[in-house]
């Protein structure tokens, strides 16, 4: 099984299914991860503002997530932060079929299309266009990951809310998930943030009670061809 990790931002990929990562890879299949956004210049009134420095460190926290999860390869582009919108949705598409392509990936996670950040939204879109299923594709299930502090912040308001139907159970992998996003040094919050490793480790303790397991990450199934 060849999987591809489709993330908008640095901390997403983590934050969404980084227990699922580390799960599948300790398993020894290959797991790629994509990172479409830069992932810092919208704190700046303009994306020349930011500092070349800031955003390799950013590139150098997702290296060290990647390799704590145990990721095959991480890919790394320069879409402008929160400002996916402002692409047209045919480049994105563009850039995940190139990716499809290269990889021939079987599973796809993605980010749900409901979150409330709109690159988030997009992204879901644009995965859809990307992974048709065509005759001979090779991509044959497609699911969409929740992220603290864009998912649930959305509080329902954007379609499609979130029902997760997949579950994965991560306890043994749930240590990997919260120290690769310690990583992120500039993204990692204290509690009660829903970034902070208190609140990431009670998600994954209230999807495994669920399911009867001691911690999951949950997914919405978008298709899944058997």
């Amino acid at each position: 099984m060849s999987v591809l990790v489709l993330a908008a931002h640095p901390d997403d990929e983590v934050l969404g299914c980084g227990g699922t990562i580390a799960r599948l890879a300790a398993q020894g299949e290959r797991v790629d991860v994509a990172i479409l956004g830069e992932g810092i210049t919208s704190r700046y009134a303009n994306r020349s503002q930011a500092e070349p420095g800031e955003l390799e460190l950013l590139r150098e926290c997702s290296r060290n997530a990647a390799g704590i999860l145990g990721a095959h390869e991480l890919h790394l582009f320069d879409l402008p932060d929160n400002r996916f919108d402002t692409v047209p949705l045919l480049d994105i598409v563009k850039l995940i079929e190139g990716l499809v392509d290269q990889l021939k990936p079987s599973v796809v996670y993605t980010q749900h299309g409901g979150d409330l950040n709109v690159d988030h939204r997009v992204l879901y879109e644009a995965t859809l266009a990307a992974t048709r299923p065509l005759p001979g594709a090779c991509v044959r299930t497609v699911l969409s990951y929740e992220v603290a502090s864009s998912t649930e912040w959305a509080f329902g308001q954007f379609a499609p809310a979130f029902r997760p139907s997949v579950f994965v159970d991560i306890a043994d992998a749930l240590p990997a998930k919260i120290a690769a996003m310690q990583a992120y040094e500039s993204e990692a919050r204290v509690f009660p943030h829903p970034r902070s490793p208190e609140s990431l480790e009670a998600i994954a303790r209230r999807w495994g009670s669920t399911v009867g397991v001691p911690a999951a990450e949950a997914f919405a199934l978008v298709r899944d061809v058997r």
